[in-house]
C-alpha cells in the first residue's frame, strides 16, 4: 500500500515595523512578522525546530536556531493552520529573513520546509 505524499507546508508571511519600539538614532529598528503555516498535504506533521538567517542592510548576518516557534511545537493535521507572531531587531531600517522549518511525521520521518526570503523595512513615504 502506497503512503500518501509527504505533507506540503504552505507558508505565508506578513511583516510590520514597530515605530514605538524603534530608536533610529541608536540604530535600533524593531519589526514583527506573522507566519501562517498550513498543512496542504495528506499526512500530519509536527514542527520541531526553526533556522533563521537574518541579514541587515550592512550585510551583517545573524543565524538563529531553536526548538519550535514561540515556545510551541504544533502538530498540523491535513488542512490545519497554525499562526504565530514573533520579532526581529535590526541595526538598519531594512533587512531580510529566510530559513527553514524542520518537521517530523508520525512514522518518524523528518523533512524541512524552506521559509522564503522576505523583507523587513520601515514604511516608505512617496512624495
Amino acid at each position: 500500500m502506497d503512503r500518501p505524499p509527504r505533507p506540503v507546508i504552505d507558508i505565508r508571511i506578513r511583516t510590520c515595523y514597530l515605530d514605538e519600539q524603534s530608536v533610529p538614532e541608536q540604530n535600533r529598528y524593531v519589526f514583527n512578522y506573522t507566519i501562517r503555516l498550513a498543512n496542504r498535504g495528506e499526512r500530519p506533521a509536527q514542527l520541531l525546530s526553526r533556522h533563521w538567517v537574518i541579514t541587515d542592510a550592512n550585510g551583517k548576518v545573524e543565524e538563529v536556531r531553536g526548538q519550535g516557534v514561540v515556545g510551541e511545537q504544533p502538530w498540523l493535521r491535513p488542512g490545519e493552520v497554525f499562526e504565530y507572531t514573533s520579532g526581529a531587531i535590526l541595526e538598519t531600517d531594512v533587512g531580510t529573513m529566510h530559513g527553514a522549518y524542520s518537521w517530523a511525521e508520525e512514522d518518524g520521518d523528518d523533512f524541512e520546509s524552506p521559509i522564503p526570503r522576505f523583507t523587513l523595512s520601515i514604511p516608505r513615504t512617496l512624495h
